[in-house]
């Protein structure tokens, strides 16, 4: 067997496009986030016996989920900068691993302090693989099947939204949410093993660019692209939080019912991952324009057609199909947009995107407990509806890219 040749990263990432696509490589990517998506969203599914075991009341134990995030933020505008030169394949290796060790901090948590540093550690890995999945696309496969490429990462994260929740629940009442947690260390083993024989070396050219990953703001065609992405996450989440209170309340669907159209959810959205690369290779802008105009026609949809359950479960699966394969283009895009600083581009993005859903879900809620689903249905749709204008600033303003 050859030895896998190291692909500079840096200025010459796109030098990766002569280079054979490593397929395996992406789909060991898609497994680990697949682990990485189930250990983020675990804890929904198993609150209240996370709580009940930890003393704590259900709130607090809900704030593993916020700590998550906000260590993933924090990661992301800074993992360029303090992992320097280091081999990207070694890094991602290390963050597999530490995925591994906070399942095993959070499993074996005797107080509430240890579990939200095993959630803290679970926030690391989502910031800084975030961070480097465009560039590590880049240096996996030749220009063109970046966009599948993508599209395969993201498919791991759709299947973990479907399945992570009731398989947790599942798993919690079979062999206790320890045991659920337990379960994640041995898928995320078997994406380090299957990453360290998959990827090939990925040295770091450190000599272009600096690590401040806020200077790619002085670039127009960023600077516009970020607020059309904020703007489409923050539309997004100012909805789908609020997906069941909705069904509950005014579709008044039943338990089984509300637990099939969640369903239905994930699995349209786990097919729009398999099939927005065709719609991404014949436009990337068009197909970012047109996702938001098409959601927020079915948030404004929903007032009138939400009190009937079909039609709530059909519109909703279309927002699951268009949802989840957004990323993917947005993702392509800053393949596309900063093909030399993939990294600190892909940094940047997950700060945007993890600010504008925290945003986005806070404005929606207030709007909903105050003013009824309808405010908070017409707000995600004009916010939407902005973010396609804001994305086609950024179109005029990319250059050579075309609409």
């Amino acid at each position: 067997m050859t030895a896998p040749a190291e692909i500079p990263a840096g200025a010459g990432q796109y030098e990766a496009a002569t280079t054979p696509a490593r397929w395996g490589g992406v789909f060991a990517m898609s497994l680990c986030v697949f682990a990485l998506i189930a250990s983020e969203f675990m804890p929904v599914s198993l609150l209240t016996p996370m709580a009940t075991d930890l003393r704590v009341s259900e709130g607090l134990a809900g704030y593993g989920i916020a700590i998550s995030g906000a260590f993933a933020v924090l990661t992301s505008l800074s993992i360029s900068t303090l992992a320097g030169s280091t081999n990207r394949k070694t890094l991602l290796l290390v963050l597999t691993g530490l995925m591994a060790l906070s399942g095993a901090v959070v499993a074996l948590a005797p107080n509430y302090f240890v579990y939200m540093v095993g959630r803290a550690l679970i926030g690391v890995v989502i910031g800084g693989f975030w961070s480097m999945s465009a560039a590590t696309a880049m240096r996996l496969v030749p220009a063109a099947h970046v966009p599948r490429a993508l599209a395969i990462f993201n498919g791991g994260n759709a299947l973990a939204t479907v399945i992570a929740a009731p398989l947790g629940s599942y798993l919690g009442s079979v062999i206790g949410w320890r045991g659920a947690f337990f379960c994640l260390i041995p898928v995320a083993a078997i994406a380090l093993i299957w990453q360290w024989v998959s990827l090939p070396s990925m040295t770091v050219d450190r000599t272009g660019n600096s690590g401040n990953v806020f200077r790619l703001f002085k670039r127009r065609s960023v600077a516009l692209g970020m607020a059309a992405c904020g703007a489409f996450f923050m539309g997004q989440f100012a909805l789908f939080t609020y997906v069941r209170p909705f069904l509950e309340t005014v579709t008044r669907v039943d338990v089984s019912t509300l637990s099939l159209i969640l369903l239905g959810i994930g699995v349209t959205g786990f097919v729009g991952t398999l099939v927005i690369g065709s719609f991404l290779g014949r436009g990337l802008y068009r197909t970012l324009i047109v996702i938001p105009v098409l959601m927020a026609m079915i948030a404004l949809a929903l007032i009138p057609l939400g009190p009937w359950a079909w039609s709530a479960a059909i519109l909703f699966a279309l927002w699951g199909l268009l949802a989840t394969a957004a990323p993917v283009g947005w993702w392509s895009w800053i393949a596309q947009a900063l093909p030399a600083d993939a990294e600190a581009g892909g940094g940047l993005m997950v700060a945007v995107i993890q600010l504008a859903i925290a945003l986005g879900s806070t404005v929606g809620g207030v709007l909903f407990d105050h003013s009824g689903y309808r405010s908070t249905f017409v707000a995600s749709a004009m916010v939407l509806l902005l973010g396609a204008f804001v994305t086609l600033l950024t179109s005029r303003a990319q250059t050579p890219c075309a609409v």
